[in-house]
């Protein structure tokens, strides 16, 4: 019974970085759409760069989140709100469940990683 405990603790710790490393990458494929716009080398590279901010915004979330999960729940909490609010009325419903739900998602896994911390930690 021990051993299924430290599974599900195990699973627990990791289940919300690693979909955070999904979403990052997810999220970092929109970016890819500079490179149909034809513009020389350096716009390219400075269109990329501005278009995965938000990629770098969330690394550094992660990497902060990786040991302060209270910290995460609450950041990847606030983004998820954020997009709501900002891209109101601007994309589909589906749009908002693709892009805020995971966020959500990864929020309450971080939290609930924040609760049981001492027993993930052993």
């Amino acid at each position: 019974m021990k051993t299924k405990r430290k599974s599900i603790m195990r699973l627990l710790f990791w289940t919300p970085r690693i979909l955070c490393i999904l979403f990052i990458v997810f999220i970092s494929l929109f970016a890819l759409d500079v490179f149909d716009e034809g513009n020389d080398f350096w716009h390219t590279i400075l269109a990329l760069l501005m278009h995965l901010i938000p990629t770098f915004l969330l690394i550094i979330i992660l990497v902060i989140s990786w040991r302060l999960e209270w910290v995460g729940g609450i950041l990847f909490f606030a983004l998820a709100i954020f997009y709501i609010v900002w891209a109101w009325d601007k994309f589909p419903l589906s749009a908002y469940f693709s892009i805020s739900g995971p966020l959500f998602i990864i929020s309450v896994l971080f939290l609930i990683n924040w609760v049981y911390r001492k027993e993930l930690r052993n």
